[in-house]
């Protein structure tokens, strides 16, 4: 492994780098048992796709990596830099020998960068799930607001019809013509009933200049700005009425009566007025007729004659026109309907295959299901039937209220009650309207009752379907799942760091102990020569006796320290095997990943393929 320079400067920038790592939202830096290269490179790389950069590493699945593979890495994270124009310096060789102080202006420039590109990208996809949310679905406000939006349209424009402006007063044909653009402004204004001054000053202070009196000590400038003043309203009072002179009022468009409304009105009755002329020369020329013929000569009544037998051969071929016409007419009815009556048998013809088809169809059917859909056919024309005799029998009995309404109107007139009340005749037409009134509030209180039902039914239902949605929310959705697996991923991660750590700590904790162990004999066998020595070495054969015993003690710390020897190989040989084994499962790991995206991509290819081919078909 590369020597890195441990000091405290390094330490404390490396403290920095993953502050700001976990600020920005990279949470995998506060892991313990990842190694500071996995956690600041990790943060690199998730900075860099934060910012939408491509950078083919396989980080998560490649911990603890060799000096190779963390060399080419670095190179690779090093050249994605200059393409998002960062503006600090890194080299591969300060990013695999963890030189924090040179990595963290870059971290530092790539978390500012990271946010941005949240903050920028925030926004799109809030609009972008917002759109692809009221596709679908609607909130309860957007639905009250559709409901309101026709009524509340409605009523603007009915309130701007009643209070738009109405023309007043227009300007006679014969007036003169206004010159100056000023008076053509306010004569408009005057014409809809809207009057505007000319002086600067406001009503109200117009209205104090005249309540006020002038004191005795105003100087005479004063004097003279308030008779100008005066004189500027009487002039304007004056052009004022001068407008309004020549201006007259307008009619209501409802008592208006046009010559074209009197020209519809004549051409209306013009076949009654025609028809009563011709009666009345008819009648004239049988009184003339009726005269004695001694009075009158011999060519006054040959022309009389001639002028009836004229008006007689009038009538007839008038009467003949009208029978062309009347025969035009009925030809064309009798065209009509030899028409609909062909159009009619080749229906009845159609009708009656499509009735032999569907007796067909009927004797393969379930008898016992044709006879519940003929009850239910005929139940339905039933209530069909019903439904037109209620609507007519409410049409008649709306028209009779009406009708009631109207008389009892006419009554409630001051004068016809005087003379009912004076005559003492009793008001027969009461009696049936409060008949009629109690039988609505029968009816009212009925459907009232009717109505509770149904509101009590509605609130079941309301019940159970709150009771569905409940259910269906505890089963988790496919999103809710996958945060579920990253976050049990994260804590498993994190408890599996805790629970090496603790390991670790264990470990710590025993070999310390069998350390003390080990030194507690040694300083009791160095206790015990140091104080046999010296009986010892009194005698030859104590000398000889404690040689031996120095030996057997030699000899027993050997056969110690071989079984110590041993058991250490043996460990290092199972840990070899585990780590073997580790990195088996990490390979296994890294293909079932790799299997899994890849799965997914194909899986999201199969769904664009099915919705294209929903949509051809």
């Amino acid at each position: 492994e590369v020597e890195t320079r441990e000091d405290e400067e390094q330490n404390v920038k490396l403290t920095e780098i993953l502050e700001l790592l976990v600020a920005a939202g990279y949470f995998r830096a506060r892991i313990k048992g990842l190694s500071p290269f996995d956690k600041v490179v990790g943060g690199m790389t998730w900075c860099i796709t934060t910012c939408s950069f491509d950078i083919d590493v396989d980080l998560l699945f490649q911990e603890n990596s060799t000096i190779g593979q963390k060399i080419a890495l670095s190179e690779k994270i090093v050249s994605v830099l200059p393409r998002m124009k960062c503006p600090h310096q890194l080299e591969p060789h300060q990013i695999q020998g963890m030189d924090f102080i040179h990595i963290f202006p870059v971290v530092q420039w790539l978390v500012k960068r990271a946010i941005e590109t949240k903050e920028e990208m925030g926004d799109y996809i809030r609009s972008y799930s917002i759109s692809q949310f009221q596709k679908t679905y609607s909130l309860p406000e957007d639905d009250d607001f559709t409901k309101r939006k026709e009524k509340a349209i409605k009523t603007v424009v009915d309130l701007s019809d009643v209070y738009k402006p109405r023309r007043k007063y227009k300007r006679q044909q014969g007036a003169e013509e206004l010159l100056d653009e000023e008076s053509r402004v306010h004569a408009t204004l005057l014409e809809y009933g809207r009057r505007y001054g000319f002086s600067r000053q406001s009503k109200t202070e117009k209205a104090e200049d005249k309540k006020t009196v002038l004191p005795a000590g105003l100087s005479a400038a004063e004097k003279a700005d308030a008779r100008e003043e005066d004189e500027l309203q009487a002039a304007e009072e004056q052009r004022i009425q001068s407008l309004m002179t020549k201006m007259t009022a307008m009619a209501n468009e409802e008592s208006r009566l046009t010559a074209s409304s009197v020209g519809q009105i004549v051409g209306l009755c013009s076949a009654e007025i025609k028809q009563i002329v011709s009666e009345y020369a008819e009648k004239q020329s049988e009184l003339s007729a009726e005269e004695s013929p001694e009075k009158l000569g011999t060519s006054q009544l040959h022309r009389r004659k001639v002028i009836s037998l004229n008006k007689q051969i009038l009538q007839k071929t008038k009467h003949l026109e009208e029978l062309q016409a009347s025969h035009t007419s009925l030809q064309a009815r009798y065209d009509e309907t030899k028409q609909t009556l062909t159009e009619l048998k080749r229906h009845s013809e159609k009708l009656d295959k499509e009735q032999a088809a569907l007796e067909k169809i009927e004797s393969k059917a379930d008898p016992s299901l044709l006879q519940n859909l003929r009850a239910l056919v005929a139940m339905n024309e039933n209530l069909k039937s019903q439904e037109q005799e209620f609507k007519a029998h409410c049409r008649e009995e709306m028209t009779r209220l009406q009708q009631d309404i109207e008389n009892l109107k006419a009554e409630r007139v001051p004068g016809g009650d005087e003379k009912s009340l004076s005559a003492g005749e009793p008001r027969g037409g009461l009696t049936p309207v409060m008949t009629h009134s109690e039988d609505l509030d029968r009816r009212y209180n009925m459907e009232k009752e009717k109505l509770y039902k149904i509101r009590l039914l509605q609130a079941r239902r309301n019940r159970e379907i709150a009771i569905l949605h409940r259910k269906i929310d505890e089963v988790p959705s496919r999103a809710e799942l996958i945060q579920y697996q990253k976050r049990f991923i994260e804590l498993y991660r994190q408890i599996s760091a805790v629970h090496k750590e603790t390991k670790q700590f264990f470990t710590l904790y025993n070999t310390l102990d069998d350390k003390k162990v080990y030194l507690e004999k040694e300083i009791s066998l160095l206790n015990s020569i140091h104080e046999n020595f010296s009986q010892a070495m009194a005698s030859p054969t104590a000398r000889d006796q404690f040689l031996r015993q120095m030996e057997q003690i030699v000899e027993g710390i050997k056969q110690s320290r071989m079984k110590m020897e041993k058991k250490k190989q043996e460990n290092k040989m199972r840990r070899d095997q585990l780590n073997d084994q580790y990195l088996e499962l990490l390979e296994k790991q890294r293909l079932y990943f790799k299997t899994v995206k890849e799965f997914k991509e194909e899986g999201r290819k199969n769904e664009v393929l099915l919705s294209k081919m929903k949509a051809k078909a």
